[in-house]
């Protein structure tokens, strides 16, 4: 019997690095995050504190608070790395949010001597031209209008990245292939990289996508975004949302009991590496295979 994928998330082994997810998970390697940012930021910088994924910064509990992709720190200064798929508009100030947010928590309660505060740099990475200049890379750091050469050394940096560039000539050809690789993170890109970096990365990437317990973690992240909708959705009905957290649990786990069946798995063993009653498992393969012969019909 064929099983369908009925679920609309996409397969862990189908995310891109541009995809917030498979981002995040990745970039917790300190290795992993280093190929990328060596890349980017063009020198062999080491990461030496722990990195930090999904990390909410505000200044007082009343306060607008961000939530930081993957942020890290070298010996000369902090990063945050962001993907962001869609243009909302409002990219350069919110940059300049996450900046001021940033630059808040460099300094310790009672320093008085502000040259101690690291330097910080913000990337963000879009399948999109925000300046619409047909650039790879657009780089940020305060300047004097009147003296050009004259650069305000705060130590702030912003770095655009746009994976659409048109201007090879002017970026490094390893930055055009990782930026193509964010967007594509296939076998069949990886092994047009150049890159020694980039099938490094690949290599790394691909064993992330066929983790099974990554796979779990991805579930689980997609089921609390649905979870999410249906409380927006419900409006603040006790009811409503309980009965759409239920549905939302059978729904995932028919999705991991499909890729399981896929894989050949017998019901026994999928009730018991899922942890769940083998009556409730026989019970959700009957609904898939119900499903499965509407769908042909």
């Amino acid at each position: 019997m064929k099983y369908t994928n009925r679920m609309t998330m996409k397969p862990l082994s189908e995310l891109n690095l541009l995809d917030r997810f498979l981002f995040a998970v990745a970039m917790e390697d300190r290795e992993t995050l280093e190929l990328v940012l060596r890349i980017i930021v063009g020198r062999n910088l080491k990461i030496f504190d722990a990195v930090q994924t999904e990390k909410e910064l505000r200044t007082a509990p009343w306060l607008r608070a961000i939530r930081l992709d993957v942020m890290s720190m070298d010996e000369k200064g902090v990063y945050d790395a962001e993907v962001q798929v869609r243009n909302t508009g409002n990219l350069e100030r919110r940059s300049r949010f996450y900046q001021a947010l940033i630059d808040s928590s460099l300094l310790p309660p009672g320093e008085v001597d502000f040259n101690q505060m690291q330097d910080s740099t913000i990337i963000f990475i879009s399948p999109f031209d925000l300046f619409g200049k047909g650039k790879y890379r657009y780089t940020f750091r305060m300047k004097c209008e009147e003296a050009e050469d004259v650069e305000l050394g705060d130590g702030a940096t912003r770095i655009f990245l746009n994976t659409h560039g048109e201007n090879p000539e002017e970026v490094s050809e390893e930055l055009v292939e990782l930026l193509r690789y964010f967007e594509h993170s296939t076998d069949e890109v990886a092994s047009e990289c150049q890159s020694g970096r980039i099938q490094e990365l690949h290599r790394r990437i691909s064993r992330i996508k066929s983790n099974e317990e990554i796979g779990v973690r991805y579930m689980q992240a997609w089921e609390e975004k649905i979870y999410d909708r249906m409380e927006a959705k419900e409006e603040g009905r006790e009811e409503g949302r309980e009965e759409g957290r239920e549905e939302g649990q059978r729904e995932l786990l028919k999705s991991m009991i499909e890729r399981k069946l896929q894989k050949g798995k017998t019901v026994e063993a999928i009730a018991d590496e899922l942890e769940q009653d083998l009556s409730l498992i026989k019970e959700l393969v009957e609904e898939l295979k119900q499903e499965d012969s509407e769908s042909q019909e």
